[in-house]
């Protein structure tokens, strides 16, 4: 069964664990094998020892009979014959039975090896040196045997070792389980405060920790997010009240012409009846066109753009617009933009309709470049825009109070088109200040060639 954590916190713990175990359990391998190697080579040395003196006195006959006992029984000899009579030996070595049946021959007369004796949990293992006195095929073979210390014999040193790291297994797992909890706490709080944030509330944040680490940052950028879906959804929702309402007016008004021509036929003038009700249905019109241009807009989808003389475009749309007030061409040639023909000209359109209806009488369309951009500007000569209304006026169905009617006041989005279009072909629109009148200008991209010949637009977004 594969064990699958449900959160990160029980996931990063399983992790540290595994991760500790493995490397604690080397280090474990690594000091049993040092402990056990320091302690055979520390005992073997001792046994080499007491061996070797042994058996040179048995070769130079001065070997006292029993042998003295310098280690205080740590190391037991003995001289032992062919066929295992034991001749010698020092005192706790005495009435034993010969320490090992390993008989070494003559041509490897010293022989170093551990032999074990008996079941756990007697078992005892001695680190022994045979040593053959002569090569004679009758010679004696001495034996010096030590004991291994019984927790290199019964397990205890491994057992201990491995409750270590069990041990620090289990605190890797703890520090790591409170470290990673503590510090998943604020995005647990945030996913909660998430979860709770609804389409008809969005006005709760997140909280917010200190600090500049990610956590800290991904509070902020979520408080960012939620403030902008807040925004989003606030122009939304007024958005659809502004559009019901504008479209409200015109479907009452046909409504109310047509029952009354249907309940008063006799009094009605059904030519004037069919023209109003052609007039509401034009105004309808224009609202859903306007509408759905704003929404294909919004999408931000791709059209077929070309590369276009911004000149030559205002020369040729202002020639085709139905002016009744003066109007003056200031356009310098050779200023190229990349851009989606119709949507342009509906741009310039509509900064041509707004100029026409507030200019007293005159309009000016410049071209020029600026700053590395193309500058495009239609001023007029009327009232004006207070500054406060400046911004205010690029909302959509935003009429001002001088152009409350609506015989003349259009639809009420011309210029949320005209500022959507400059967005979508990365420019900006905006207006500046100049008395009198109103000045909107245009700024978009300058259109270069590239090295290999193709179209592409200048780097840097206009300001």
């Amino acid at each position: 069964m594969r064990l699958r954590p449900r959160s990160i916190r029980a996931r990063d713990t399983l992790v540290a664990a595994v991760i500790a175990a493995i490397v604690f359990g080397i280090t474990a391998v690594g000091v049993d094998f040092a402990v056990r190697s320091a302690v055979k080579a520390e005992i073997l040395q001792q046994t080499q020892v007491e061996g070797r003196r042994a058996s040179g006195g048995v070769r130079d006959g001065t070997l006292a009979n029993p042998i003295p006992d310098d280690t205080n029984g740590r190391v037991r000899i003995q001289v032992v014959e062919p066929g295992g009579l034991v001749t010698n030996a020092t005192p706790p070595a005495r009435g034993e039975p010969p320490v090992s049946r390993l008989w070494p021959p003559s041509n490897l007369r010293v022989q170093d090896y551990i032999e074990c004796q008996g079941g756990w949990p007697h078992r005892e293992c001695f680190v022994i040196e045979a040593i053959r006195a002569t090569t004679a095929p009758d010679s004696v073979v001495v034996y010096a045997a030590s004991p291994l210390p019984p927790h290199l014999v019964n397990g205890l040193l491994e057992t201990l070792l491995a409750l270590a790291v069990l041990m620090l297994v289990g605190v890797v797992a703890w520090i790591t389980w409170r470290v990673v909890g503590r510090t998943l706490g604020p995005v647990e709080a945030i996913r909660a405060q998430l979860a709770e944030i609804s389409a008809t509330d969005l006005s709760r944040r997140v909280p917010q920790p200190g600090g500049e680490d990610e956590i800290a940052q991904l509070a902020r950028t979520a408080n960012a997010t939620l403030d902008r879906l807040e925004r989003a959804v606030g122009r939304q929702r007024q958005f659809a009240s502004d559009a019901s309402h504008e479209l409200r007016t015109p479907i009452a008004g046909l409504r109310a012409n047509l029952e009354d021509a249907s309940m008063h036929p006799e009094d009605n003038d059904l030519r004037a009846v069919v023209e109003s009700a052609l007039r509401d249905t034009d105004r309808l019109e224009s609202i859903v066109t306007d509408l759905l241009l704003l929404a294909r807009l919004g999408t931000g989808g791709t059209s077929v753009q070309e590369r276009l003389d911004l000149a030559a475009l205002a020369e040729a749309e202002t020639g085709r617009h139905p002016f009744t007030r003066r109007v003056t061409l200031a356009l310098d040639r050779d200023v190229p933009v990349r851009g989606v023909r119709m949507q342009l000209v509906r741009l310039l359109g509509n900064l041509l309709d707004n100029a026409e209806g507030h200019a007293d009488s005159a309009v000016v369309v410049a071209v020029s470049r600026e700053d590395g951009a193309a500058l495009l500007t239609v001023t007029d000569d009327g009232p004006g825009i207070a500054p406060a209304d400046r911004e205010r006026v690029f909302e959509r169905f935003t009429r001002l109070d001088a152009a409350r009617s609506r015989g003349a006041g259009g639809t009420g989005l011309g210029l949320a088109i005209a500022r959507e279009i400059a967005h979508a072909h990365g420019g900006t629109l905006r207006i500046e200040d100049h008395g009198p009148g109103a000045r909107f200008a245009l700024r978009l991209p300058l259109a270069v060639d590239r090295p290999d010949g193709s179209p592409g637009m200048r780097e840097g977004r206009p300001r």
